[in-house]
């Protein structure tokens, strides 16, 4: 006897065996995902070189192909050419602004015994106001009731403490071993810049997969190289010149240490956002607290802030980057704080923009192809 359905039936059978099917999918990413982040955190130290040489490779790669078609070089001697192009502007940068660097550095670690006397004397004058509000309030008691309460809990995060601290230590003794992956850095960046390329065009390429899915797979990779390229080296010249913008304006408003603050901002900006995150952090204390400080050095630091963040959001990253990635200013925020968390630390951070954009790409596809053969 055969079991036969209404239209009805029908559809609301497919309705769930679709919505199921998007429930195992989204669980199979999460998976996936947990377990990439878990692979590389436990070898990052092995692949995340490999990835910086990789995208150094991909952003100025036609920088090296241009200098061994001009030069007729071949490819050993092209490596050389670029290395040594590209140290000779370095170390011209840093023989004209390396002393300024090296001051305002020095001067930072030797103004830091008088900052924090600054800062403790500011407590110490409000201390009694403080210490009053205190007593009104009867704040001590309550804070041992609490404590009372929760000792056990205390204890606890204290012996977590302390395994988070051996954790930290060996840590730390990875991260010096990880050094010496760093130092091969310029042999992976050999390596990336010598290799030719896969066609990604050759039939030949994913002979298991049927025409039309391979179309889709070359054209995704595709799309993923030239996100790579895009974000990363219209990244890096916006953070230079953010880098500038801020070590100019810094020094202008009479901020202390304006050009190692200003170009550490910038470099930090690599990550978006993150340089603007640390800085704020470090210049509105320091303008407020630096010798001949107040509130009218805050006020213009905050307005370099400002007027930084409008040429980036207004001139920069539209001209630069364009609609490269088509995202969202917050949709960028939640990524990079997503692969963050999912990838493992900084590594994460960067990778944050281009693979998002690489998904919203992806699903732009399985939208307008997969989605409706399957509802």
């Amino acid at each position: 006897m055969s079991l036969e359905l209404s239209p009805r039936q029908r559809l609301t059978v497919a309705s769930a065996l679709t919505v199921l099917a998007g429930l195992v999918l989204v669980l199979t990413v999460g998976a996936v995902l947990f377990l990439l982040g878990l692979f590389f955190t436990t070898f990052s130290n092995v692949f995340l070189p490999l990835a910086v040489a990789g995208a150094i490779a991909l952003v100025f790669k036609p920088y090296y192909d241009w200098l061994q078609r001009r030069l007729r070089l071949p490819p050993p001697a092209a490596v050389a050419a670029f290395f040594v192009s590209l140290l000779i502007p370095v170390a011209a940068l840093g023989w004209f602004f390396g002393s300024i660097v090296v001051s305002q550095v020095s001067d930072l670690i030797d103004s830091l015994p008088a900052f924090w006397e600054k800062v403790n004397a500011l407590a110490q004058e409000h201390l009694p106001k403080a210490r009053a509000f205190w007593d009104e309030h009867a704040l001590g008691e309550r804070l041992r009731d609490a404590v009372e309460s929760r000792w056990q809990e205390i204890l606890s995060e204290v012996g977590r403490a302390g395994g988070f601290a051996l954790s930290a230590g060996a840590g730390a003794l990875r991260g010096l071993a990880g050094l010496f992956a760093w130092a091969v850095l310029p042999v992976y960046l050999t390596f990336f810049l010598m290799a030719r390329p896969p066609a990604l065009d050759s039939r030949d390429l994913l002979p298991f997969l049927k025409s039309e899915t391979r179309d889709d797979v070359i054209y995704l990779a595709r799309e993923f190289v030239e996100i790579i390229v895009a974000f990363f080296r219209g990244q890096l010249l916006i953070a230079l010149l953010q880098g500038a913008l801020f070590a100019v304006g810094f020094s202008l408003v009479g901020l202390r240490f304006g050009l190692v603050l200003g170009l550490t901002l910038g470099f930090l900006n690599v990550v978006p956002y993150l340089g603007n995150i640390v800085g704020l952090a470090v210049a509105v204390p320091l303008a407020l607290f630096q010798q001949g400080g107040g509130l009218l050095t805050l006020g213009l630091v905050l307005a370099v802030f400002t007027a930084v963040q409008m040429i980036e959001g207004y001139v920069l990253t539209p001209r630069i980057m364009g609609e490269q990635t088509g995202l969202h200013p917050m949709a960028i925020i939640i990524a990079i704080f997503f692969w963050g968390s999912a990838l493992g630390g900084i590594s994460g951070m960067i990778l944050a923009i281009p693979l998002t954009a690489f998904l919203a790409s992806f699903w732009r596809l399985a939208k307008e192809k997969y989605i409706p053969e399957l509802v």
